[in-house]
């Protein structure tokens, strides 16, 4: 078999080319996929140095909702990556926000699942934990068990965080196995250490939330840190529609 050409794109060998690809990278490829109720894209990129797939959810394609304001969804997808960065937990593939073939939206770099929050056992209960505290803290209303899954490479990620950082309470959540558990101390130094830079989180969440939104969610923060422990959940309020 010949060498690959130099000049052929390849796949981002880092985060750094990863985030250049996403933000600027040319669209040759704009595919629908066929499923959730907001039109959701598969997209293939490339910048001359790399290529590679992507999530795009444009604003244009969003469902009105009677709880969540029109044209915001692709927003909340954003400052849930932002606020687990700030966090330093960094089981949301890499996003940002850029215009696309339907408009401006979210563009995620796609992560092929291999296993979802059914099938994972509990030696990825550190990793599931990080994310039931994430949800709690953006007020996660839609985390079903195809929005937590395995790579490849057995790492644990979450996606699809639309329904985020509502000032009333939303959890929903299939990860109920948390119920009543005190949270492990090193996630709550996680969050005291980010409770105590309050007007970072502010400053890193005002440009795409309501200001009151922002406010709950340094509520939430609080909250947790105090608490230590995981809510008890209701099974009729706190399971997300159509949960598989």
């Amino acid at each position: 078999m010949s060498p690959r050409p130099v000049d052929t794109p390849q796949v981002p060998p880092d985060e750094a080319a990863w985030s250049h690809l996403l933000a600027h990278g040319d669209v040759l490829d704009c595919k629908p996929l066929p499923w959730g109720s907001n039109y959701t894209f598969a997209v293939a990129l490339v910048d001359g140095r790399h290529q590679g797939l992507a999530i795009y959810k444009p604003r244009r394609g969003e469902a009105p909702l009677w709880d969540f304001p029109d044209g915001t969804l692709y927003r909340r997808e954003y400052a849930a990556f932002v606020l687990s960065r700030l966090m330093g937990w960094e089981f949301i593939p890499l996003t940002v926000v850029r215009d696309g073939p339907h408009g401006v939206g979210s563009v995620q770099r796609y992560v092929e699942p291999v296993a979802d929050y059914r099938s994972l056992g509990a030696e990825h209960d550190p990793d599931l934990w990080r994310i039931a505290v994430f949800d709690l803290v953006a007020n996660n209303a839609d985390r079903k068990s195809t929005h937590c899954f395995k790579d490849r490479d057995g790492r644990i990620w979450g996606i699809d965080h639309g329904l985020t950082f509502h000032t009333v309470p939303k959890l929903r959540t299939v990860l109920w196995e948390f119920c009543r558990r005190p949270i492990p101390e090193a996630l709550l130094d996680d969050l005291d250490r980010l409770r105590s830079r309050a007007d970072q989180v502010r400053a890193a969440l005002d440009p795409w939330l309501e200001r009151d939104e922002v406010e709950a969610c340094v509520r939430r923060l609080g909250r947790i840190v105090e608490q230590q422990r995981f809510p008890r959940l209701d099974p009729r309020r706190n399971v997300p529609y159509e949960f598989w």
